[in-house]
């Protein structure tokens, strides 16, 4: 089906949840007039009443009603637009019929997943149908992996530029951070770890540092690299100062950035050994700091896997639609570095930073941007189709975009 039989440009799937809500108000903020967009979701008077509260801009927007469990409704509502924007989580148990969908009808896909064993599923069922088809399907395009992602493809693009050779040891360091943990992020961890704990290999899998690679054969052997390490400061860059601890996101964003330099070629190098890790401050306990995070990570884990904490966790942890209010998404920043060192043994730092809760209204830009740049990237965007990442699939359009929408994405040589 060719783009002009289409009737729609962009479709939000799951308007009425609370990130859905988010990306839909954005788009009607942001999106150039001629942009035609649509919302989708199971319940049609939710969908009324989302759009109603959006403006004049969304008042002929089309509501479309679909749902995960309905296949044939999943079909027309891709068959119907050349991009589908999906905020409905856990992806495990909703998304995969949406992503075959897309790839059958070579509809462009995003999304938020952080979820490693759904993203390999993903690869596995679609890779080779959306490549026939010429659809995109970009996963984790929101906090979850959109600043490493697009963070190591802007330094990388700084060193080929210099000519100064390929990227060797890099280290992602949140540097600051104030944002809420998303109900629908914990969803998708206690459903990874419901599946985990029943299946070994599924453990493996999602324990392996090239569990999303296209060929883990080809993959390059470089030893541990453990998501789970505290780190000294000066062991990422001299001018670092402080014990570094394990971020939160790591066991998915690493899998992300690996994925996007196979798809690469390894154009970032195949001595690219890459971390991601968090800044607890300076002082001389951060070391124990940066060790009761790494406890506290494990434990978490370990806590969803046992019953009776389960229990207790469900009860004070936010559950899935819920989240922060406007004021404290206002008030939400994050600013992450990526260091690394290349094989002429130059320096290089990159810089990814932007206001707005990371997990929520930073999210809903980043989202809203990724789906924009595919409706609008033409033949700017990247040659390629198929299960992709974010820097694979949208490049410097992405980086553009992100940078008009006034996140701060940069890289210099130290």
């Amino acid at each position: 089906m060719t783009d002009s039989a289409r009737e729609l440009d962009l479709v939000v799937y799951g308007a009425s949840g609370f990130v859905g809500k988010l990306l839909a108000d954005y788009l009607a903020r942001t999106a150039p007039e001629d942009v035609r967009i649509g919302l989708a979701g199971r319940s049609q008077a939710k969908l009324e009443s989302v759009r109603s509260s959006l403006g004049p801009r969304a008042a002929q927007w089309p509501i479309i009603v679909a749902n995960s469990d309905d296949q044939a409704s999943l079909a027309a509502l891709a068959s119907g637009t050349r991009v589908v924007a999906t905020t409905v989580g856990p992806y495990a148990k909703y998304g995969h019929g949406l992503v075959a969908a897309c790839a059958e009808a070579g509809t462009d896909y995003v999304d938020l997943t952080g979820e490693v064993l759904f993203a390999r599923d993903s690869i596995d069922a679609n890779h080779d149908k959306a490549r026939g088809t010429g659809a995109r399907i970009v996963h984790s395009c929101g906090f979850d992996s959109i600043p490493s992602d697009i963070g190591v493809h802007v330094l990388h693009e700084a060193v080929q530029a210099d000519g100064a050779g390929e990227l060797t040891d890099t280290t992602l360091v949140v540097t600051s951070l104030r944002g809420g943990v998303s109900g629908g992020t914990i969803d998708s961890l206690r459903t990874q770890v419901d599946v985990s704990k029943k299946d070994s290999a599924l453990r493996r899998l999602a324990a392996s540092p090239y569990s999303l690679s296209p060929d883990r054969s080809q993959e390059p052997d470089l030893g541990k690299q453990s998501d789970v390490s505290v780190v000294n400061g000066k062991d990422i860059a001299p001018e670092l100062a402080g014990w570094k601890a394990p971020f939160v996101m790591a066991s998915y964003n690493t899998r992300v950035v690996r994925r996007s330099n196979a798809l690469r070629k390894w154009a970032y190098g195949r001595e690219f050994k890459y971390r991601e890790v968090m800044s607890v401050g300076k002082s001389p306990v951060s070391p124990l700091i940066a060790g009761g995070v790494a406890v506290g990570l494990g434990g978490l884990v370990l806590g969803l896997s046992v019953p009776p904490t389960r229990y207790l966790l469900d009860r004070v942890l936010p559950a899935p639609g819920e989240g922060p209010s406007e004021d404290a998404q206002r008030k939400g920043h994050f600013t992450i570095d990526i260091y690394t060192t290349t094989t002429t043994g130059a320096r290089y730092t990159a810089r990814v930073k932007a206001q707005g809760d990371p997990g929520y209204r930073a999210t809903a830009v980043m989202l809203g941007e990724s789906a924009l740049g595919l409706v609008l990237g033409g033949n700017a965007l990247p040659d390629a189709a198929g299960v992709l990442t974010p820097a694979t699939a949208l490049g410097d359009v992405l980086v553009t975009r992100l940078r008009d929408a006034g996140l701060e994405i940069s890289a210099r040589k130290l």
